[in-house]
């Protein structure tokens, strides 16, 4: 971690720890990339002292950071065993699919109906700048700037805890759409296509065209699933 203190930078590891945010949140931020990109696999094991005694922090930002984690349902605590790195499971990806269409259907829907010229140039931004990323194939820079899109549509929706609820699932859904991005041709195209679509029907204030459009996206998560195990049949849960 690098560490700058006046000016000076002390390298503990390969983050950038800075002063004006907590401790925990850049440990969050760093462990959830590294996890929904692949780099830490499901299975992996998660331990409170190695991860401190890596970063070169105390014990209670790595705490904070692990029990935020778990709340996602990135990793969970086994008694007696440890902590792991959850591996993806199929039945909740689908569940957590059928609750995100159900609240941003509604979400993009208000939106279209209340539609400021604000809320579309700010979209057409994160699409632009998801083309870039699209460009380099920089799956974990598209996917953050897709999480921003859907954010800045439940934000404008003001209904803080459907955006609070629609994080949560699509935490399910993200290892999934990275390695389809990485593995399956077609994916950067068919997202840009999408989120072009709710545009437009924003643009229009057209309610039924943005619930259209926003269940045909999300429904893409169920074309790669399956293809997705097929290739990685070791990060899935065993039971299924």
């Amino acid at each position: 971690m690098k560490v700058k203190k006046n000016n000076a930078t002390v390298t503990a590891a390969d983050i950038q720890l800075s002063y004006h945010q907590s401790t925990s949140d850049q440990l969050f931020e760093y462990l959830r990339d590294e996890i929904v990109n692949m780099a830490i696999e499901p299975g992996s094991t998660m331990s409170e002292n190695k991860l401190a005694a890596k970063f070169g922090v105390s014990r209670t930002p790595v705490r904070e950071t692990i029990a935020k984690l778990v709340s996602l349902g990135f990793l969970e605590v086994r008694p007696q065993r440890g902590t792991f790195v959850s591996k993806l499971s199929i039945p909740k990806i689908v569940e957590a699919r059928f609750i995100r269409e159900a609240l941003e259907v509604a979400v993009v829907a208000y939106c279209a109906e209340h539609a400021s010229d604000t809320l579309i140039a700010d979209c057409e931004a994160l699409i632009e700048q998801q083309r870039e990323a699209a460009s380099e194939l920089n799956a974990l820079e598209f996917q953050r700037l897709d999480d921003d899109f859907h954010q800045t549509l439940a934000d404008f929706s003001q209904y803080k805890r459907a955006a609070s609820l629609i994080q949560y699932e699509k935490a399910h859904m993200d290892r999934v759409r990275n390695l389809s991005l990485k593995e399956f041709g077609g994916q950067y195209d068919s997202v840009l296509e999408q989120h072009t679509a709710i545009v437009e029907a924003l643009r229009a204030r057209d309610p039924a065209a943005a619930r259209e459009a926003m269940s045909s996206h999300l429904h893409l998560i169920l074309q790669v699933l399956h293809a997705v195990k097929s290739r990685h049949s070791e990060f899935f849960e065993e039971s299924e």
